[in-house]
């Protein structure tokens, strides 16, 4: 079995307008800033998604269209209410859901679930500074690297390694 890449992407920085529904709210200009870098060193580092499941809450939308503009990459999009929604347990139940043939899967969403679920997957092997950070929090537009040895099925708490954390200053 070969392996397979999972990238936890936070959602870059986002506003927050007064009588605005958490799921509407917009990136900032900031976050539009992060998202080239981010695509770019993805494309840099050779982390090409074969598909992606993006949060439906418009920061996590716009996010992931500026990201893969910059990208180079058209991957498969799916825009999914369970990862807006999604705790770590119910996220790792997701990821273990996806298809055999995908082997970097992107999940575009929010805090804490996305460092959570990093440090839950975090094994032996890791990165010990990026295992320190993702237990404490990431910054919007960071993304935590992890590979598994196996089907997304069998994927487990601490049975991935996490190769890095790759934030935009």
């Amino acid at each position: 079995m070969s392996t397979r890449r999972l990238v936890l992407l936070r959602h870059a920085k986002a506003e927050h307008p007064d009588g605005i529904p958490d799921h509407e709210r917009p990136l900032a200009l900031p976050g539009r800033r992060q998202c080239p870098v981010v695509g770019a060193t993805m494309a840099e580092l050779g982390v090409v998604p074969d598909l992606v499941w993006c949060s439906t809450a418009v920061r996590t939308r716009q996010t992931w269209e500026l990201v893969r503009g910059a990208l180079g990459h058209q991957p498969p999009v799916e825009y999914r209410d369970e990862v807006y929604d999604a705790a770590v347990r119910s996220l790792l139940t997701l990821v273990a859901s996806a298809p055999a043939e995908a082997r970097t899967l992107v999940v575009v969403g929010h805090e804490p679930t996305m460092s959570h679920a990093a440090a839950t997957l975090a094994g032996p092997g890791s990165d010990e500074a990026a295992f320190a950070r993702v237990q404490v929090g990431v910054p919007t537009a960071s993304w935590s690297w992890l590979e598994h040895d196996g089907a997304w099925a069998d994927l487990q708490p601490r049975g991935a390694r996490l190769v890095r954390l790759v934030t935009v200053p």
